[in-house]
């Protein structure tokens, strides 16, 4: 098929496809004829499914994306201003967790909620490594903490503002201040040439946590971990990423062992307008 078929008994000439092209590769030239594709579409197309969504009739199939393949959205589901906002300002970082695994299919559905997350030109970057050993896991902790005291002796000063010094005195004492104890870690990482990468993986990781309450999990941006990640070789053996790729967020994932009963105050938001 060409890049796409649109079903002329089904299609109502609306031009709404047309519309929402992000790349501007549709064009319905006669209201008696049906949308078609402008000269060159195929090698512009990005596959963002936006034709397909958006048509209220199902009437376009892309060559890759069937309208039957898409579910339809849920208006019933769909959250007002109030659920929303409670949403949103319910989320917490979890840093206390459960002592007992998650199993393997419901980490697989979380990532698979977050692969649904936006990411520029629609390219798909993100990839995902989980360390889901507890042994493995605390062996890549221990070389965030050589990272540290790496970083306390040859860059003080950004060592004293991170607080590594404390990190490391907990680890010393038996308290895992970089992971938490968490279970499992999840890493986002991408390709280093990719200008997309980084950014989208932030995206991702952003959904991963948004959506984990709804599995019944918690989690929690590793920061340090990333950032051990991004710069101490031991630490990037270790985590054995593709070569030429990096790690662009790491999230502590495991079960929460509380739960939080209200919705903490935040500053004003600090806004200009032009």
């Amino acid at each position: 098929m060409s890049l796409f078929e649109v079903n002329p008994d089904k299609c109502n000439r609306d031009g709404i496809c047309v519309d929402e092209c992000p790349i501007k590769i549709i064009e319905l030239k006669d209201k008696k004829l049906v949308p078609v594709p402008v000269a060159g579409a195929d090698e512009l197309c990005i596959n963002c499914g936006h034709c397909v969504a958006v048509c209220p009739t199902a009437a376009l199939s892309h060559k890759y994306l069937a309208p039957e393949q898409c579910p339809p959205v849920k208006k019933e589901w769909l959250e007002d201003a109030a659920r929303a906002e409670h949403f949103l300002r319910s989320r917490r970082s979890v840093r206390t967790y459960k002592k007992e695994a998650v199993d393997r299919d419901t980490l697989s559905k979380l990532i698979e909620i977050a692969s649904y997350a936006p990411s520029g030109h629609n390219t798909q970057p993100v990839r995902w490594h989980v360390i889901y050993d507890s042994g493995e896991l605390r062996r890549q902790i221990g070389m965030v903490v050589d990272w540290m005291r790496y970083m306390i002796k040859e860059q003080p000063e950004m060592a004293a503002a991170m607080h590594m010094e404390l990190v490391v005195g907990a680890w010393e004492f038996g308290i895992d201040v970089v992971c938490r104890d968490a279970p499992h870690v999840i890493v986002a990482h991408g390709l280093q040439a990719d200008m997309t990468a980084q950014t989208a993986c932030t995206i991702a990781m952003t959904y991963l946590e948004l959506a984990a309450p709804s599995l019944g999990l918690g989690t929690c941006w590793g920061g340090f971990f990333s950032a051990a990640a991004m710069f101490w070789p031991p630490l990037q053996k270790a985590l054995g990423l593709p070569e030429g790729n990096a790690c662009y967020g790491a999230a502590m994932v495991g079960y929460p062992k509380y739960k939080y009963q209200r919705l903490p105050m935040r500053n004003t938001p600090q806004v200009t307008w032009i």
